[in-house]
């Protein structure tokens, strides 16, 4: 197993690589929360710091960018040199599963050398930031729309269809009720005065791409299946809440508890599962390239012994390349001169209107899918 870390590896081993990835991808993520809530006065005596737009500033939002452009390089290293691997053995496919310790090596340097870059550089990959991170909820969400199609079919094929359709109407009816639910809850907490006219109009409007989804769903040229669209809209529905859940301590019409910057038991819960949603999203994304890459060609029959790399290797980084501008953006709120509370995250106005669009642009994806499939009688994205 030795040669493993230093050289290629086995086909059984490179499932489980993708897990060391997230877990460099975590390591990251810690890192960045304890340099932006705890590290601010243990910089502040390094002459360094000192010019860094004020010592509050570079240890909060640009300390977490800095280790995020870490990470980003890292991970668009890996990247560069593993694109196009189609097959088992090669120097690339051995160079993304193994070579460890020269690859923790790596990280360990991407991690440091950040914090001796000129401040101005880390504005600018900020600014860039924003749209790489909008890149990757981009990429989110096809995957998940891709996925909810995936599951229909697979559950409608004909040696399924019949096992199968009491666990498809319980998954679709669940899905309607906890999209009514939800609804029903965020009307009372979140809207219990006619002059809440914002989130009125947000839950509002969630409910009436919901009705709008399901009624292109059923359309007899469609058929694209009640549960595709009751997934989908317990998404939309999740987002919607969630972007009300980030507005600011500020907002009167938020009638629920919200990150406060104290450590209570709640708030700590919170603040890791968000952590933890965060890594397994970029995750679970990176590891679907079905809807953007083209799937691997038919082997030659007379080269059976060559076999084909199990996921897209270059995808796969580039999903985490991305996704450490992701999470940038939730530890600042989407604005590089916010000062974040302690414990929170995903908090501001700016974090309000990017789940929202990102509601809004799943929806439509959505219904674009399946008012395409009419057209032109293909649904999916690969």
């Amino acid at each position: 197993m030795a040669w493993c870390f230093c050289c290629s590896c086995a086909g059984a081993n490179q499932m489980p690589t993708r897990y060391i990835y997230a877990i460099i991808f975590l390591f990251t993520n810690l890192i960045a929360w304890v340099v932006r809530d705890y590290s601010r006065e243990a910089f502040s005596t390094l002459r360094h710091f000192q010019g860094c737009y004020g010592v509050h500033t570079c240890l909060a939002s640009e300390g977490v960018l800095r280790l995020s452009f870490g990470c980003f390089v890292f991970f668009a290293i890996m990247f560069v040199t593993t694109v196009g691997t189609s097959r088992i053995g090669g120097l690339r496919d051995g160079w993304h599963c193994g070579w460890w310790p020269l690859k923790f090596l790596l990280w360990i340097l991407l991690m440091i050398l950040p914090f001796f870059v000129p401040p101005a550089i880390i504005k600018v990959y900020g600014e860039i930031a924003r749209f790489g991170a909008g890149v990757f909820l981009v990429i989110q969400l096809f995957s998940i729309v891709n996925f909810a199609y995936w599951w229909n079919e697979k559950w409608l094929a004909p040696e399924n269809s019949r096992r199968c359709f009491l666990p498809m109407l319980i998954v679709t009816t669940l899905s309607y009720v906890f999209c009514l639910i939800g609804l029903v809850i965020m009307y009372v907490w979140f809207a219990p005065k006619p002059s809440c006219s914002l989130n009125i109009f947000f839950i509002s409007w969630t409910l009436v791409l919901l009705l709008t989804m399901t009624l292109v769903s059923l359309h007899p040229k469609v058929s694209a299946g009640l549960m595709t669209s009751g997934l989908i809209s317990l998404y939309i529905v999740f987002l919607c809440w969630s972007a009300i859940m980030s507005e600011p301590r500020s907002e009167v019409c938020n009638t629920r508890p919200r990150q406060t910057g104290k450590a209570d038991l709640l708030t700590v819960l919170s603040f890791f599962m968000g952590l933890v949603a965060i890594v397994f999203a970029t995750f679970s994304t990176g590891a679907d390239s079905n809807p953007f890459v083209p799937a691997n060609p038919t082997p030659d029959p007379e080269n059976q012994e060559i076999k084909r790399v199990p996921y897209s290797y270059g995808f796969f980084h580039f999903v985490f390349a991305v996704g450490s501008m992701y999470f940038a953006m939730l530890f600042v709120g989407w604005n590089l001169h916010q000062t974040m509370l302690k414990w929170s995250i995903d908090v501001g106005w700016a974090s309000v209107w990017v789940k929202i669009t990102n509601e809004w642009l799943a929806a439509g994806v959505y219904i674009w899918t399946m008012v395409s499939s009419v057209v032109s009688n293909i649904r999916q994205f690969s």
